[in-house]
């Protein structure tokens, strides 16, 4: 299998999964506590966050929680979909090769890897980890997460790779260091963890 085209994501995919309120995936509140959430570790960490990109950045749920906690980084929508970059303008580009000229302090990816192949998925973390000198917050789907009858599949795009965790993780490691919660932090970072910080003590 191929991963999901450019013309996946047209004005009728981001109807279905964000904007009809019957059918939406997106939870304000959930989104909210998150961005705080990883925000506020980051603070706590004392990750200096100047730069920002997020990386399939939909319709900007992140631009207005980044601007709240770090009012003077400056914010990078890159998004694969046509249809959003014409409506939002968000810059162009695929997480898989999506290239800048210096690395950025946070790195958000959500909801994007379990469209990728196997193949794709693999350049794409290792592509994450290039992008970040900081910090990265990585969201995505696992075959585990089906497995244990945590998903709804009836809001769930059908079209998801159900690709292992360990997947996830191994690529993500080579550049990262996991902290949990969704959260990484880039090996090229500055910043002392305690043990027990990182997750499996890495």
């Amino acid at each position: 299998m191929k991963s999901a085209s450019a013309t996946t994501f047209d004005e009728a995919y981001y109807q279905r999964y964000y904007f009809d309120k019957k059918t939406s995936v997106v939870d304000p509140d959930h989104v909210e506590r998150l961005g705080t959430f990883v925000c506020s570790y980051l603070k706590y960490l004392r990750v200096p966050v100047q730069r920002v990109l997020d990386v399939g950045c939909g319709i900007g749920l992140w631009k207005d929680i980044v601007a709240r906690h770090f009012p003077l980084a400056t914010y990078q929508g890159v998004e694969f979909s046509a249809y959003l970059c014409e409506r939002f303008g968000w810059q162009q580009g695929s997480v898989v090769d999506y290239a800048a000229g210096e690395p950025f302090d946070l790195v958000i990816c959500q909801g994007v890897l379990p469209y990728l192949s196997p193949p794709d998925l693999k350049a794409a973390l290792h592509n994450l980890g290039r992008l970040s000198r900081g910090a990265l917050y990585v969201e995505a789907v696992s075959r585990e997460d089906y497995e244990r009858d945590i998903i709804d599949e009836d809001l769930t795009d059908p079209r998801l790779f159900r690709h292992r965790a360990e997947l996830y993780r191994r690529g993500l490691q080579e550049g990262a260091i996991e902290l949990g919660g969704g959260m990484w932090l880039s090996r090229q970072a500055q910043v002392p963890l305690f043990a027990l910080e990182q997750a499996g003590g890495q």
